[in-house]
């Protein structure tokens, strides 16, 4: 195997601004399939690979929707989950959880919790873990994954609706589709 050794700091890179380094080694990545694709865009794939821990169970959009028992769980913030949410999703929150809420759930049955775009959710699965649910799984990408790949999200009265709270303009440049509320 052969090895390009490359100094970022000196010859022809050294005039090159960090952010356009950074770009070109991102690039490269996604050139080379280093990462598998799981999301539809492979920017948004490399940033979930490297920001995830990925010690968690994950679940994609495509299996999510194959899953028929299963509950979904929001992890976002009330007024995140007040704009739009998956249907029948059960919001637990973040912050402070509320996980009396899954306390009539059978500890077996299958929990995907999502968030915007998959960080916090991950977080909660690890928690509902060790509460001794069993099949607890995160959606990989999150709302935002779920909405960019065509699927419906409801309002608070349940009726379908184009509003994805996307966080905040920073992370909302990963949704879309859908009408972005901040």
């Amino acid at each position: 195997m052969r090895v390009l050794n490359i100094s970022l700091t000196t010859g022809p890179w050294k005039s090159i601004t960090m952010w356009n380094k950074v770009l070109f080694i991102l690039l490269c990545l996604i050139n080379t399939k280093a990462v598998a694709q799981r999301v539809d865009n492979q920017a948004y794939e490399l940033m979930l690979s490297s920001m995830l821990s990925h010690e968690v169970n994950e679940i994609t959009v495509d299996e999510a929707k194959a899953m028929k028992r299963a509950v979904y769980v929001d992890s976002r913030a009330l007024n995140e989950f007040n704009v739009s949410h998956l249907r029948d999703a059960i919001w637990i929150g973040y912050e402070d959880p509320k996980l009396v809420k899954l306390n009539d759930i059978d500890k077996s049955r299958p929990l995907i919790i999502y968030c915007s775009v998959g960080y916090r959710s991950e977080k909660i699965v690890e928690r509902l873990q060790k509460e001794g649910f069993e099949s607890v799984y995160n959606l990989y990408g999150g709302i935002f994954e779920w909405v960019n790949q065509g699927n419906d999200v409801v309002d608070p009265e349940g009726k379908i609706t184009q509003k994805v709270h996307a966080y905040n303009r920073l992370w909302g440049i990963w949704l879309q589709s859908g009408d972005k509320v901040y």
